[in-house]
């Protein structure tokens, strides 16, 4: 069975939704099912981190979190290791007046 490309999200807690589906709470980060670690490096296991592979992991760098979020915390090395490259570019800046 090979690991899927999309990244799922593991959290240091849960809650049950009004449906009765386990939803992400606490500290988030990025893992990829099939493995045993975050995007970031941490161990699941170590740390504890619940796995919720019906969760895909859509957060961004502008997400505000409020009191009233289950999730508290999103890793920010895991929101950088999925942002990926911006369009086509090389690499993350662009030359803004090169020499002649």
């Amino acid at each position: 069975m090979g690991s899927s490309r999309l990244p799922a999200v593991a959290a240091s807690g849960e809650e049950v939704g009004r449906d009765g589906v386990r939803q992400p709470g606490g500290e988030v980060h990025a893992w990829l099912p099939g493995q045993n670690q975050t995007v970031c490096g941490l161990a699941l296991s170590r740390t504890r981190l619940r796995r919720f592979p019906h969760v895909p992991f859509d957060f961004s760098g502008t997400d505000v979190l409020t009191e009233a979020d289950a999730v508290g915390w999103i890793c920010p090395r895991c929101l950088a290791a999925t942002a990926g490259r911006r369009g086509k570019e090389k690499h993350g800046w662009v030359r803004e007046s090169p020499r002649p």
